[in-house]
Order: structure tokens, then C-alpha cells, then sequence
């Protein structure tokens, strides 16, 4: 190439970079989204299917991050499922590709120390809502013996397992 045609191209490229901030010339095509009817059945598998969650997240690795939506506000991923189900098993599971575990499904697990640091930070969420309204005395409750002293912390702190029904 000699030195007319580099700054030439130079040139060119300099403005399309102007123009185009972007620079759409080098953006990969959009992926398609996942079809509500496959992020539904993995959060319906997350409940309860461990084999399930683990086919599909073979196809579609970024189901782990997907939320379905019940309706009414009421968001779900798979892992809440598990977490308000007590399936530790599909929980950890999903922790271990990478799902982001959240202040309920902590308790279940029974993740005693990480819980009450939250709590202490942050003190309003003791009286949250997870999916479906579940609270965290709730999902104590499911966690069994590994969540029996964030169980009894929960009800010395006065909660009591009222859930409100988002569906």
C-alpha cells in the first residue's frame, strides 16, 4: 500500500468512526432472545427436575440468569424456585454454574453468617418478599437443620410466616 491509499483509508475509516460512534461496521448481529416458554420450563425444572436443569442448561447456558414472569410483578429464576421448594440439591447445583443467589435462598441453605451481614447492612429486608411472596422465615423453614438457627433468629426478631400471594 503506499502512502496516498493508507491515509486515504485512514481517512475513511477515521470519518466513519465520526459518524458511526458505534461503529456498527464491526458489531456482531444481535442473538436472538430465549422463547418465554423455554425460560418458563427451566424455572418450573429449577423447582424440582436436577436433570432437567442440567439438559437445558447445556443448550442454552444463559438460562441461569433468566427470570420468568408470573405475572403481576411476580418474577422467578429458577434457583428462587429451589430456594422456596427447599431443594438444595438444584440450589447448589445451579450456584456452582454460576446462578446468583439471593438473601432467601441464602437461608435455606443455610448461610447463617452471610444472611445476618445482610441483615445487619441492610435491616428492612427482614420483612421482604421473595418470588411468590415467600419470606425468609419461609424459606428457613424449608432449609431444615441446616437453617434452624436463622429459623429461631427469625422468630425471636418476631416474624411470623405470613406470605402474600403475588399470583
Amino acid at each position: 500500500m503506499n502512502r496516498k491509499k493508507f491515509l486515504l483509508n485512514t481517512a475513511a475509516g477515521a470519518t466513519a468512526l465520526m459518524f458511526d460512534p458505534l461503529n456498527s461496521f464491526s458489531r456482531h448481529p444481535e442473538p436472538e432472545p430465549y422463547k418465554l416458554e423455554t425460560v418458563k420450563e427451566f424455572v418450573i425444572a429449577g423447582h424440582s427436575k436436577p436433570d432437567r436443569c442440567r439438559e437445558m442448561l447445556a443448550e442454552y447456558p444463559n438460562l441461569l440468569y433468566c427470570r420468568y414472569d408470573w405475572g403481576n410483578g411476580d418474577f422467578e429464576e429458577a434457583i428462587e424456585g429451589a430456594g422456596h421448594l427447599g431443594n438444595k440439591e438444584i440450589a447448589r447445583y445451579l450456584i456452582s454454574q454460576g446462578a446468583r443467589p439471593n438473601i432467601y435462598v441464602l437461608t435455606m441453605l443455610g448461610e447463617t453468617a452471610i444472611v445476618k451481614a445482610i441483615l445487619e447492612k441492610y435491616p428492612a429486608l427482614i420483612n421482604g418478599k421473595g418470588a411468590h411472596g415467600f419470606t425468609l422465615l419461609h424459606h428457613a423453614t424449608k432449609g431444615g437443620d441446616d437453617s434452624r438457627e436463622l429459623l429461631e433468629y427469625f422468630k425471636e426478631k418476631g416474624l411470623k410466616d405470613m406470605q402474600i400471594r403475588i399470583r
